[in-house]
């Protein structure tokens, strides 16, 4: 399906990805009034053609019971298993996809983009500063381009059949940082047009990555109620279910150290539940309220199955790690968030200190941290 319509370069989006995200990425987006090109990956891409069939995206407008606000039909302008043809297509390039695809799916995009393009990755969770250096690692340092991290997607979103998702709420607004941090103001304007939410700036891609919600809400709360939801799988509403009072003081703790962290490094971060409460519109006055009372959590009615849920294997070395790092960095302890690295990681089998998002990987090993906040600003 493509039917292109007379937008020019700059205006065209391209989408990486056809998980819960990217398809409704493709279908916002295009509700927008933008072209957007959907590429899903080779084995990643039974949507593609499932969306071919059908002549675009459907949003359901009910959900587990629940009425839902972007109930409806969208055609994508452009549909590809061709990454050069995604890559070629438009100016920004927005990745939805997890962090432990982003490298991969850079690698293939580089030999095809050109100065100038804009990579927005969603979340970003570092990965501007982990694309950039492996761009150079590559051989490609003068290949100029825009990176950004988003602290997450706009959505809670499902794919819920074949062309079909359900979005279940969307964020009052999205935070985010350009790398460099000089750029940011000029890259919201640019995207802004885009995305159905207001753009916001943060101090730099550190920052974006430190205000991630899912720090604190998914790996250690994840780990605490992991016997339930492996031995009664999909019966509960995670937010609601797995967030009780005992559960939210150590999640509290958790955060406690991530500010640590952010204080040590210059950055005035966000609580959890003023970020929550932003984010979400709402006014709760813990955490625990607000899972218990959120609308858009409450939409969310499922849970991780097991260990091997991205609420871990994403967020435990994509988050926790980084955090990890830069607390040594700055001599801060993090106990809470390394006792979670050490569970998470018994759980299957893995050294999340080694195999997550180092400063080594993000090309800040030994620098100074003066020198790390010139490479970001």
């Amino acid at each position: 399906m493509n039917s292109d319509s007379n937008t020019t370069f700059d205006n065209r989006v391209a989408i990486f990805g056809a998980g819960n995200a990217g398809l409704t990425a493709a279908f916002h987006i295009s509700k927008q009034g933008h072209d957007v090109c959907l590429y899903g990956a080779p084995g990643f891409d039974q949507q593609i053609d499932a969306i071919n069939h059908a002549g675009g995206i459907t949003s359901v407008s009910r959900y587990h019971e629940a009425s839902l606000d972007f109930g409806g039909f969208q055609p994508i302008a452009r549909l590809t298993k061709d990454i050069s043809e995604a890559v070629s297509y438009a100016k920004t390039l927005i990745l939805p996809v997890p962090s432990f695809a982003q490298e991969t799916l850079f690698t293939q995009m580089l030999p095809y983009l050109k100065s100038g393009q804009t990579i927005v990755l969603m979340p970003g969770n570092y990965g501007s500063l982990v694309l950039n250096n492996l761009k150079n690692e590559k051989g490609y340092t003068l290949l100029e381009l825009n990176f950004v991290d988003a602290i997450s997607i706009p959505w809670a979103t499902r794919i819920v059949g074949d062309a079909q998702i359900a979005i279940l709420g969307l964020k009052s607004q999205l935070p985010l940082a350009a790398l460099p941090a000089s750029r940011t103001d000029s890259l919201i304007k640019q995207l802004q047009p885009m995305l159905p939410l207001p753009l916001t700036a943060l101090e730099n891609v550190i920052a974006a990555g430190l205000e991630n919600i899912n720090f604190g809400g998914h790996p250690l709360m994840t780990v605490l109620n992991i016997g339930l939801l492996e031995n009664f799988p999909q019966q509960y509403n995670y937010y609601r279910d797995c967030c009780s009072p005992a559960t939210a003081k150590a999640c509290a703790k958790l955060d406690q150290e991530r500010l640590a962290v952010g204080k040590a490094l210059g950055l005035s971060l966000n609580t959890e539940l003023e970020a929550m409460n932003a984010l979400y519109d709402m006014n709760a006055t813990s955490v625990y309220e607000l899972n218990r009372t959120s609308q858009t959590h409450g939409n969310v009615n499922d849970a991780p199955a097991s260990a091997s849920s991205r609420y871990i294997t994403e967020d435990a070395p994509y988050l926790l790690v980084p955090c990890v790092e830069f607390a040594k960095l700055c001599n801060i302890s993090t106990p809470i968030v390394e006792s979670t690295l050490h569970l998470a990681g018994a759980f299957n089998e893995m050294d999340y200190f080694c195999t997550g998002r180092t400063l080594s990987d993000m090309g800040l090993e030994n620098l100074t941290l003066s020198q790390i906040f010139d490479v970001v600003s």
